[in-house]
């Protein structure tokens, strides 16, 4: 993969960051209720600040992203502003907040390939080892037969 280097009025830059975020609790919304939604936002905002999504991912209860952001913003003022973003969510699930605290960021460096790939795939892994893990167990307390006393 050839490195893409951008470029601003007197700056030239390659600023990749591998960025996962989750909702509060970890609640497992993104699929069922506002999936299409947030992946909009999120290239609408992006596009706006000059970020480029190299790749984007938006799992069950959290969200993958690997972004090209120029050096004039911070990753905390990036994060702060694609979480605040959706106003809505905040009243609609009660307690007032929406996403968590906290997010994950690491620099990409020149493994870009290798992030992107993971990124990708990460999908794919996870509905793989849920059919492996997913076992259908009886209750043993909902037989309809009640225990001697």
């Amino acid at each position: 993969m050839a490195e893409k280097a951008y470029s601003l009025s007197h700056t030239k830059w390659m600023c990749k960051y591998h960025i996962v975020f989750t909702p509060k609790y970890r609640r497992k919304v993104i699929y069922n209720q506002i999936r299409s939604d947030l992946g909009e936002i999120f290239r609408k905002l992006c596009q706006y600040k000059g970020i480029e999504i190299i790749e984007g991912h938006l799992m069950p209860d959290h969200v993958h992203m690997l972004l090209a952001i120029p050096p004039k913003y911070s990753v905390a003022s990036v994060m702060g502003y694609l979480k605040g973003r959706h106003a809505n969510m905040k009243y609609k699930f009660g307690n007032r907040k929406f996403w968590s605290a906290g997010y994950y960021v690491s620099t990409v460096g020149l493994n870009e390939a290798t992030i992107a790939k993971y990124i990708r795939e990460q999908e794919k892994a996870d509905i793989a080892l849920d059919r492996l893990s997913v076992k259908e167990c009886e209750d043993p307390f909902s037989r309809g037969t009640r225990p001697k006393r």
